[in-house]
């Protein structure tokens, strides 16, 4: 009975939060329905996240994980390059603010958490440094290469790539992204398998039977259900979210942080659960995993956008994120080199977290 209330819930949910979406897209909605949305966000990102497990239980890890961090970052690509040619001159930063929010809330927000969850149960967390150690590489070599070089190029005005830069940062994101999902689901996928916790007995999930392939079908499909939602009705909650930031006086990249969080959701409390089952690997593979997806389909996707904007493309960070994104990378790579973290770690990781918050809100 409980099992059946549990598919009933999530396959109603999205779609009704999918009919929410179409019904209120464009329209300026009173409080009642702007919280009864917020509700049904709620409930599609969960029901992401069962849907993201039925799968990974099918096809094994890593495949799993990737077909979570890939289907959130197509469509919030999609929702970035929709925003940008429809938005002109004033939406230049945008894909720079959002992939640097997603870096920065994944190899921070989500690693702190799913190692401070991993070790407050145990007190190491265990996972394949090789792995990790490979993803975390891609993750700072794209970061840098798409965020960091074009503040320093010279031949375009200001933080941005000239055509020609642009075209060679696309091509090289995406050949890299594709070089690492090679690595990760053929030639190395040892590397990316969850790491057996000493003396942890099996759990009753790692038991249970592979669902049906029509069950696994069906969940697909509901996980795309379910994300259009999430990232539609985040946008849709996005002018409710910029009244608020206007109000409170506080800077319009708040409002970019905030829908980035909610377009994380699903991975979030995907990966916080992998970590109390002691499966730091899978809540590693899906935090880097996410981030190097951003970079590298964004990129490209916005490299032929560009071809449609009206202003410039800014992607050059300043100098304060700059310096976030280095202590990023070299505290990320001191995490992982061990290939197993303690308390001292995940709340290394929160802080960085915490203070990429606090100068959102207060640069």
């Amino acid at each position: 009975m409980i099992r059946d209330v549990a598919k009933w819930w999530t396959v109603v949910i999205p779609g009704l939060a999918l009919l929410a979406l179409v019904g209120s897209w464009g329209r300026e909605l009173p409080v009642v329905l702007v919280i009864l949305l917020a509700l049904l966000l709620a409930g599609a990102v969960l029901a992401a996240v069962h849907h993201a497990e039925v799968i990974a239980h099918r096809v094994g890890e890593p495949f799993g994980s990737l077909v979570l961090a890939v289907a959130v970052t197509v469509i919030e690509v999609a929702l970035i390059v929709s925003l940008m040619i429809s938005g002109g001159t004033q939406t230049g930063a945008l894909a720079r603010d959002t992939v640097f929010a997603a870096v920065m809330i994944t190899c921070n927000g989500i690693v702190g958490l799913s190692l401070l969850t991993a070790t407050l149960k145990r007190r190491i967390a265990a996972f394949n440094a090789e792995g990790t150690g490979t993803a975390l590489a891609t993750v700072a070599t794209l970061s840098t290469l798409s965020l960091v070089l074009p503040t320093f190029t010279t031949s375009a005005r200001g933080p941005a790539f000239s055509p020609a830069q642009l075209g060679f940062a696309a091509v090289v994101s995406l050949a890299l992204y594709g070089l690492f999902v090679l690595t990760q689901t053929v030639r190395h996928r040892d590397y990316f398998l969850p790491v057996q916790a000493e003396g942890r007995p099996p759990t009753d999930e790692e038991h249970a039977p592979r669902p049906s392939g029509r069950t696994t079908l069906t969940s697909l499909g509901m996980l795309l259900v379910a994300l259009v939602s999430v990232v539609g009705l985040a946008k849709v909650e996005s002018p409710v979210i910029e009244t608020a930031v206007s109000a409170a006086g506080l800077p319009q990249a708040v409002v970019g942080v905030v829908i980035a969080l909610l377009v994380l959701l699903p991975e979030t409390i995907a990966a916080i659960r992998a970590a109390r089952r002691d499966q730091v690997q899978i809540s590693l593979n899906l935090a880097l995993g996410s981030a190097m997806a951003s970079i590298g389909l964004t990129i490209p996707a916005i490299a032929v956008a560009s071809i449609f904007l009206d202003g410039p493309l800014l992607l050059g960070l300043g100098g304060t994120h700059m310096v976030l994104l280095a202590l990023t990378v070299v505290v990320s790579t001191l995490t992982v080199v061990p290939g197993r973290a303690t308390l001292l770690q995940s709340g290394v990781h929160l802080v960085l977290f915490a203070s990429f918050l606090f100068l959102a809100v207060s640069p």
